[in-house]
């Protein structure tokens, strides 16, 4: 008895910074997401039901060997709008993912942007990612619109602009992303308020 009390001690010594640190980094996250959500135009509900539409169908992609082998697709839901980007090699792994989106509840549209190739290297990709920051920034610097109202996914070159908006709104970010060095299309995907 005396041997596992000496164990209990050193053993909630070492870990409990650990539970601290988890402790801090969930107090900051629900900070952040509850901060995401004030300043986002849809209902705290559907914030939560599209982050759940992602996540299901994320699920489905890594869980089918297929896909995650030989495709690289992301989802993103914005007010029941789901937009698919990436590569599929063939038209039916394509097809199987978008009907995969379609049967998700709380999905009230599809936008399929899958292209039929390859997966694209992860330079590319580093490229995209560095795209969506010009992006971002310049949307902020030029219309004033943060990246809370103006969801933006890159791929390979292609921007897709998701959001609720004025049309006005609209515009100005379609008008003001054309001009980022690096973008081969605006694709526009909102939702408008008006």
């Amino acid at each position: 008895m005396k041997f596992r009390n000496k164990l209990v001690v050193p053993f909630f010594v070492l870990i409990s910074p650990m539970l601290s640190s988890c402790v801090a980094t969930m107090v900051g996250a629900a900070a952040v997401t509850a901060v995401d959500v004030a300043h986002d135009r849809r209902t705290v509900g559907s914030y939560i039901d599209d982050g759940a539409v992602e996540l299901k169908i994320r699920e489905f992609l890594i869980r089918d060997p297929d896909l995650r082998k030989n495709a690289h697709i992301s989802a993103t839901s914005l007010n029941g709008i789901v937009l698919l980007t990436g590569e599929a090699p063939s038209v039916e792994l394509r097809d199987k993912v978008n009907a995969k989106a379609k049967s998700v509840e709380g999905v009230r549209q599809v936008v399929n942007e899958i292209r039929i190739a390859g997966k694209t290297a992860l330079f590319s990709r580093a490229n995209d990612t560095w795209l969506t920051s010009k992006v971002k920034a310049k949307l902020f610097r030029q219309t004033g619109l943060d990246a809370n109202r103006v969801k933006v996914v890159s791929e390979y070159g292609n921007v897709y602009l998701m959001g609720l908006v004025s049309r006005a709104e609209g515009q100005a970010a379609s008008e003001a992303v054309r001009t980022v060095g690096g973008v081969v299309r605006v694709v526009k995907v909102f939702e408008y308020t008006d």
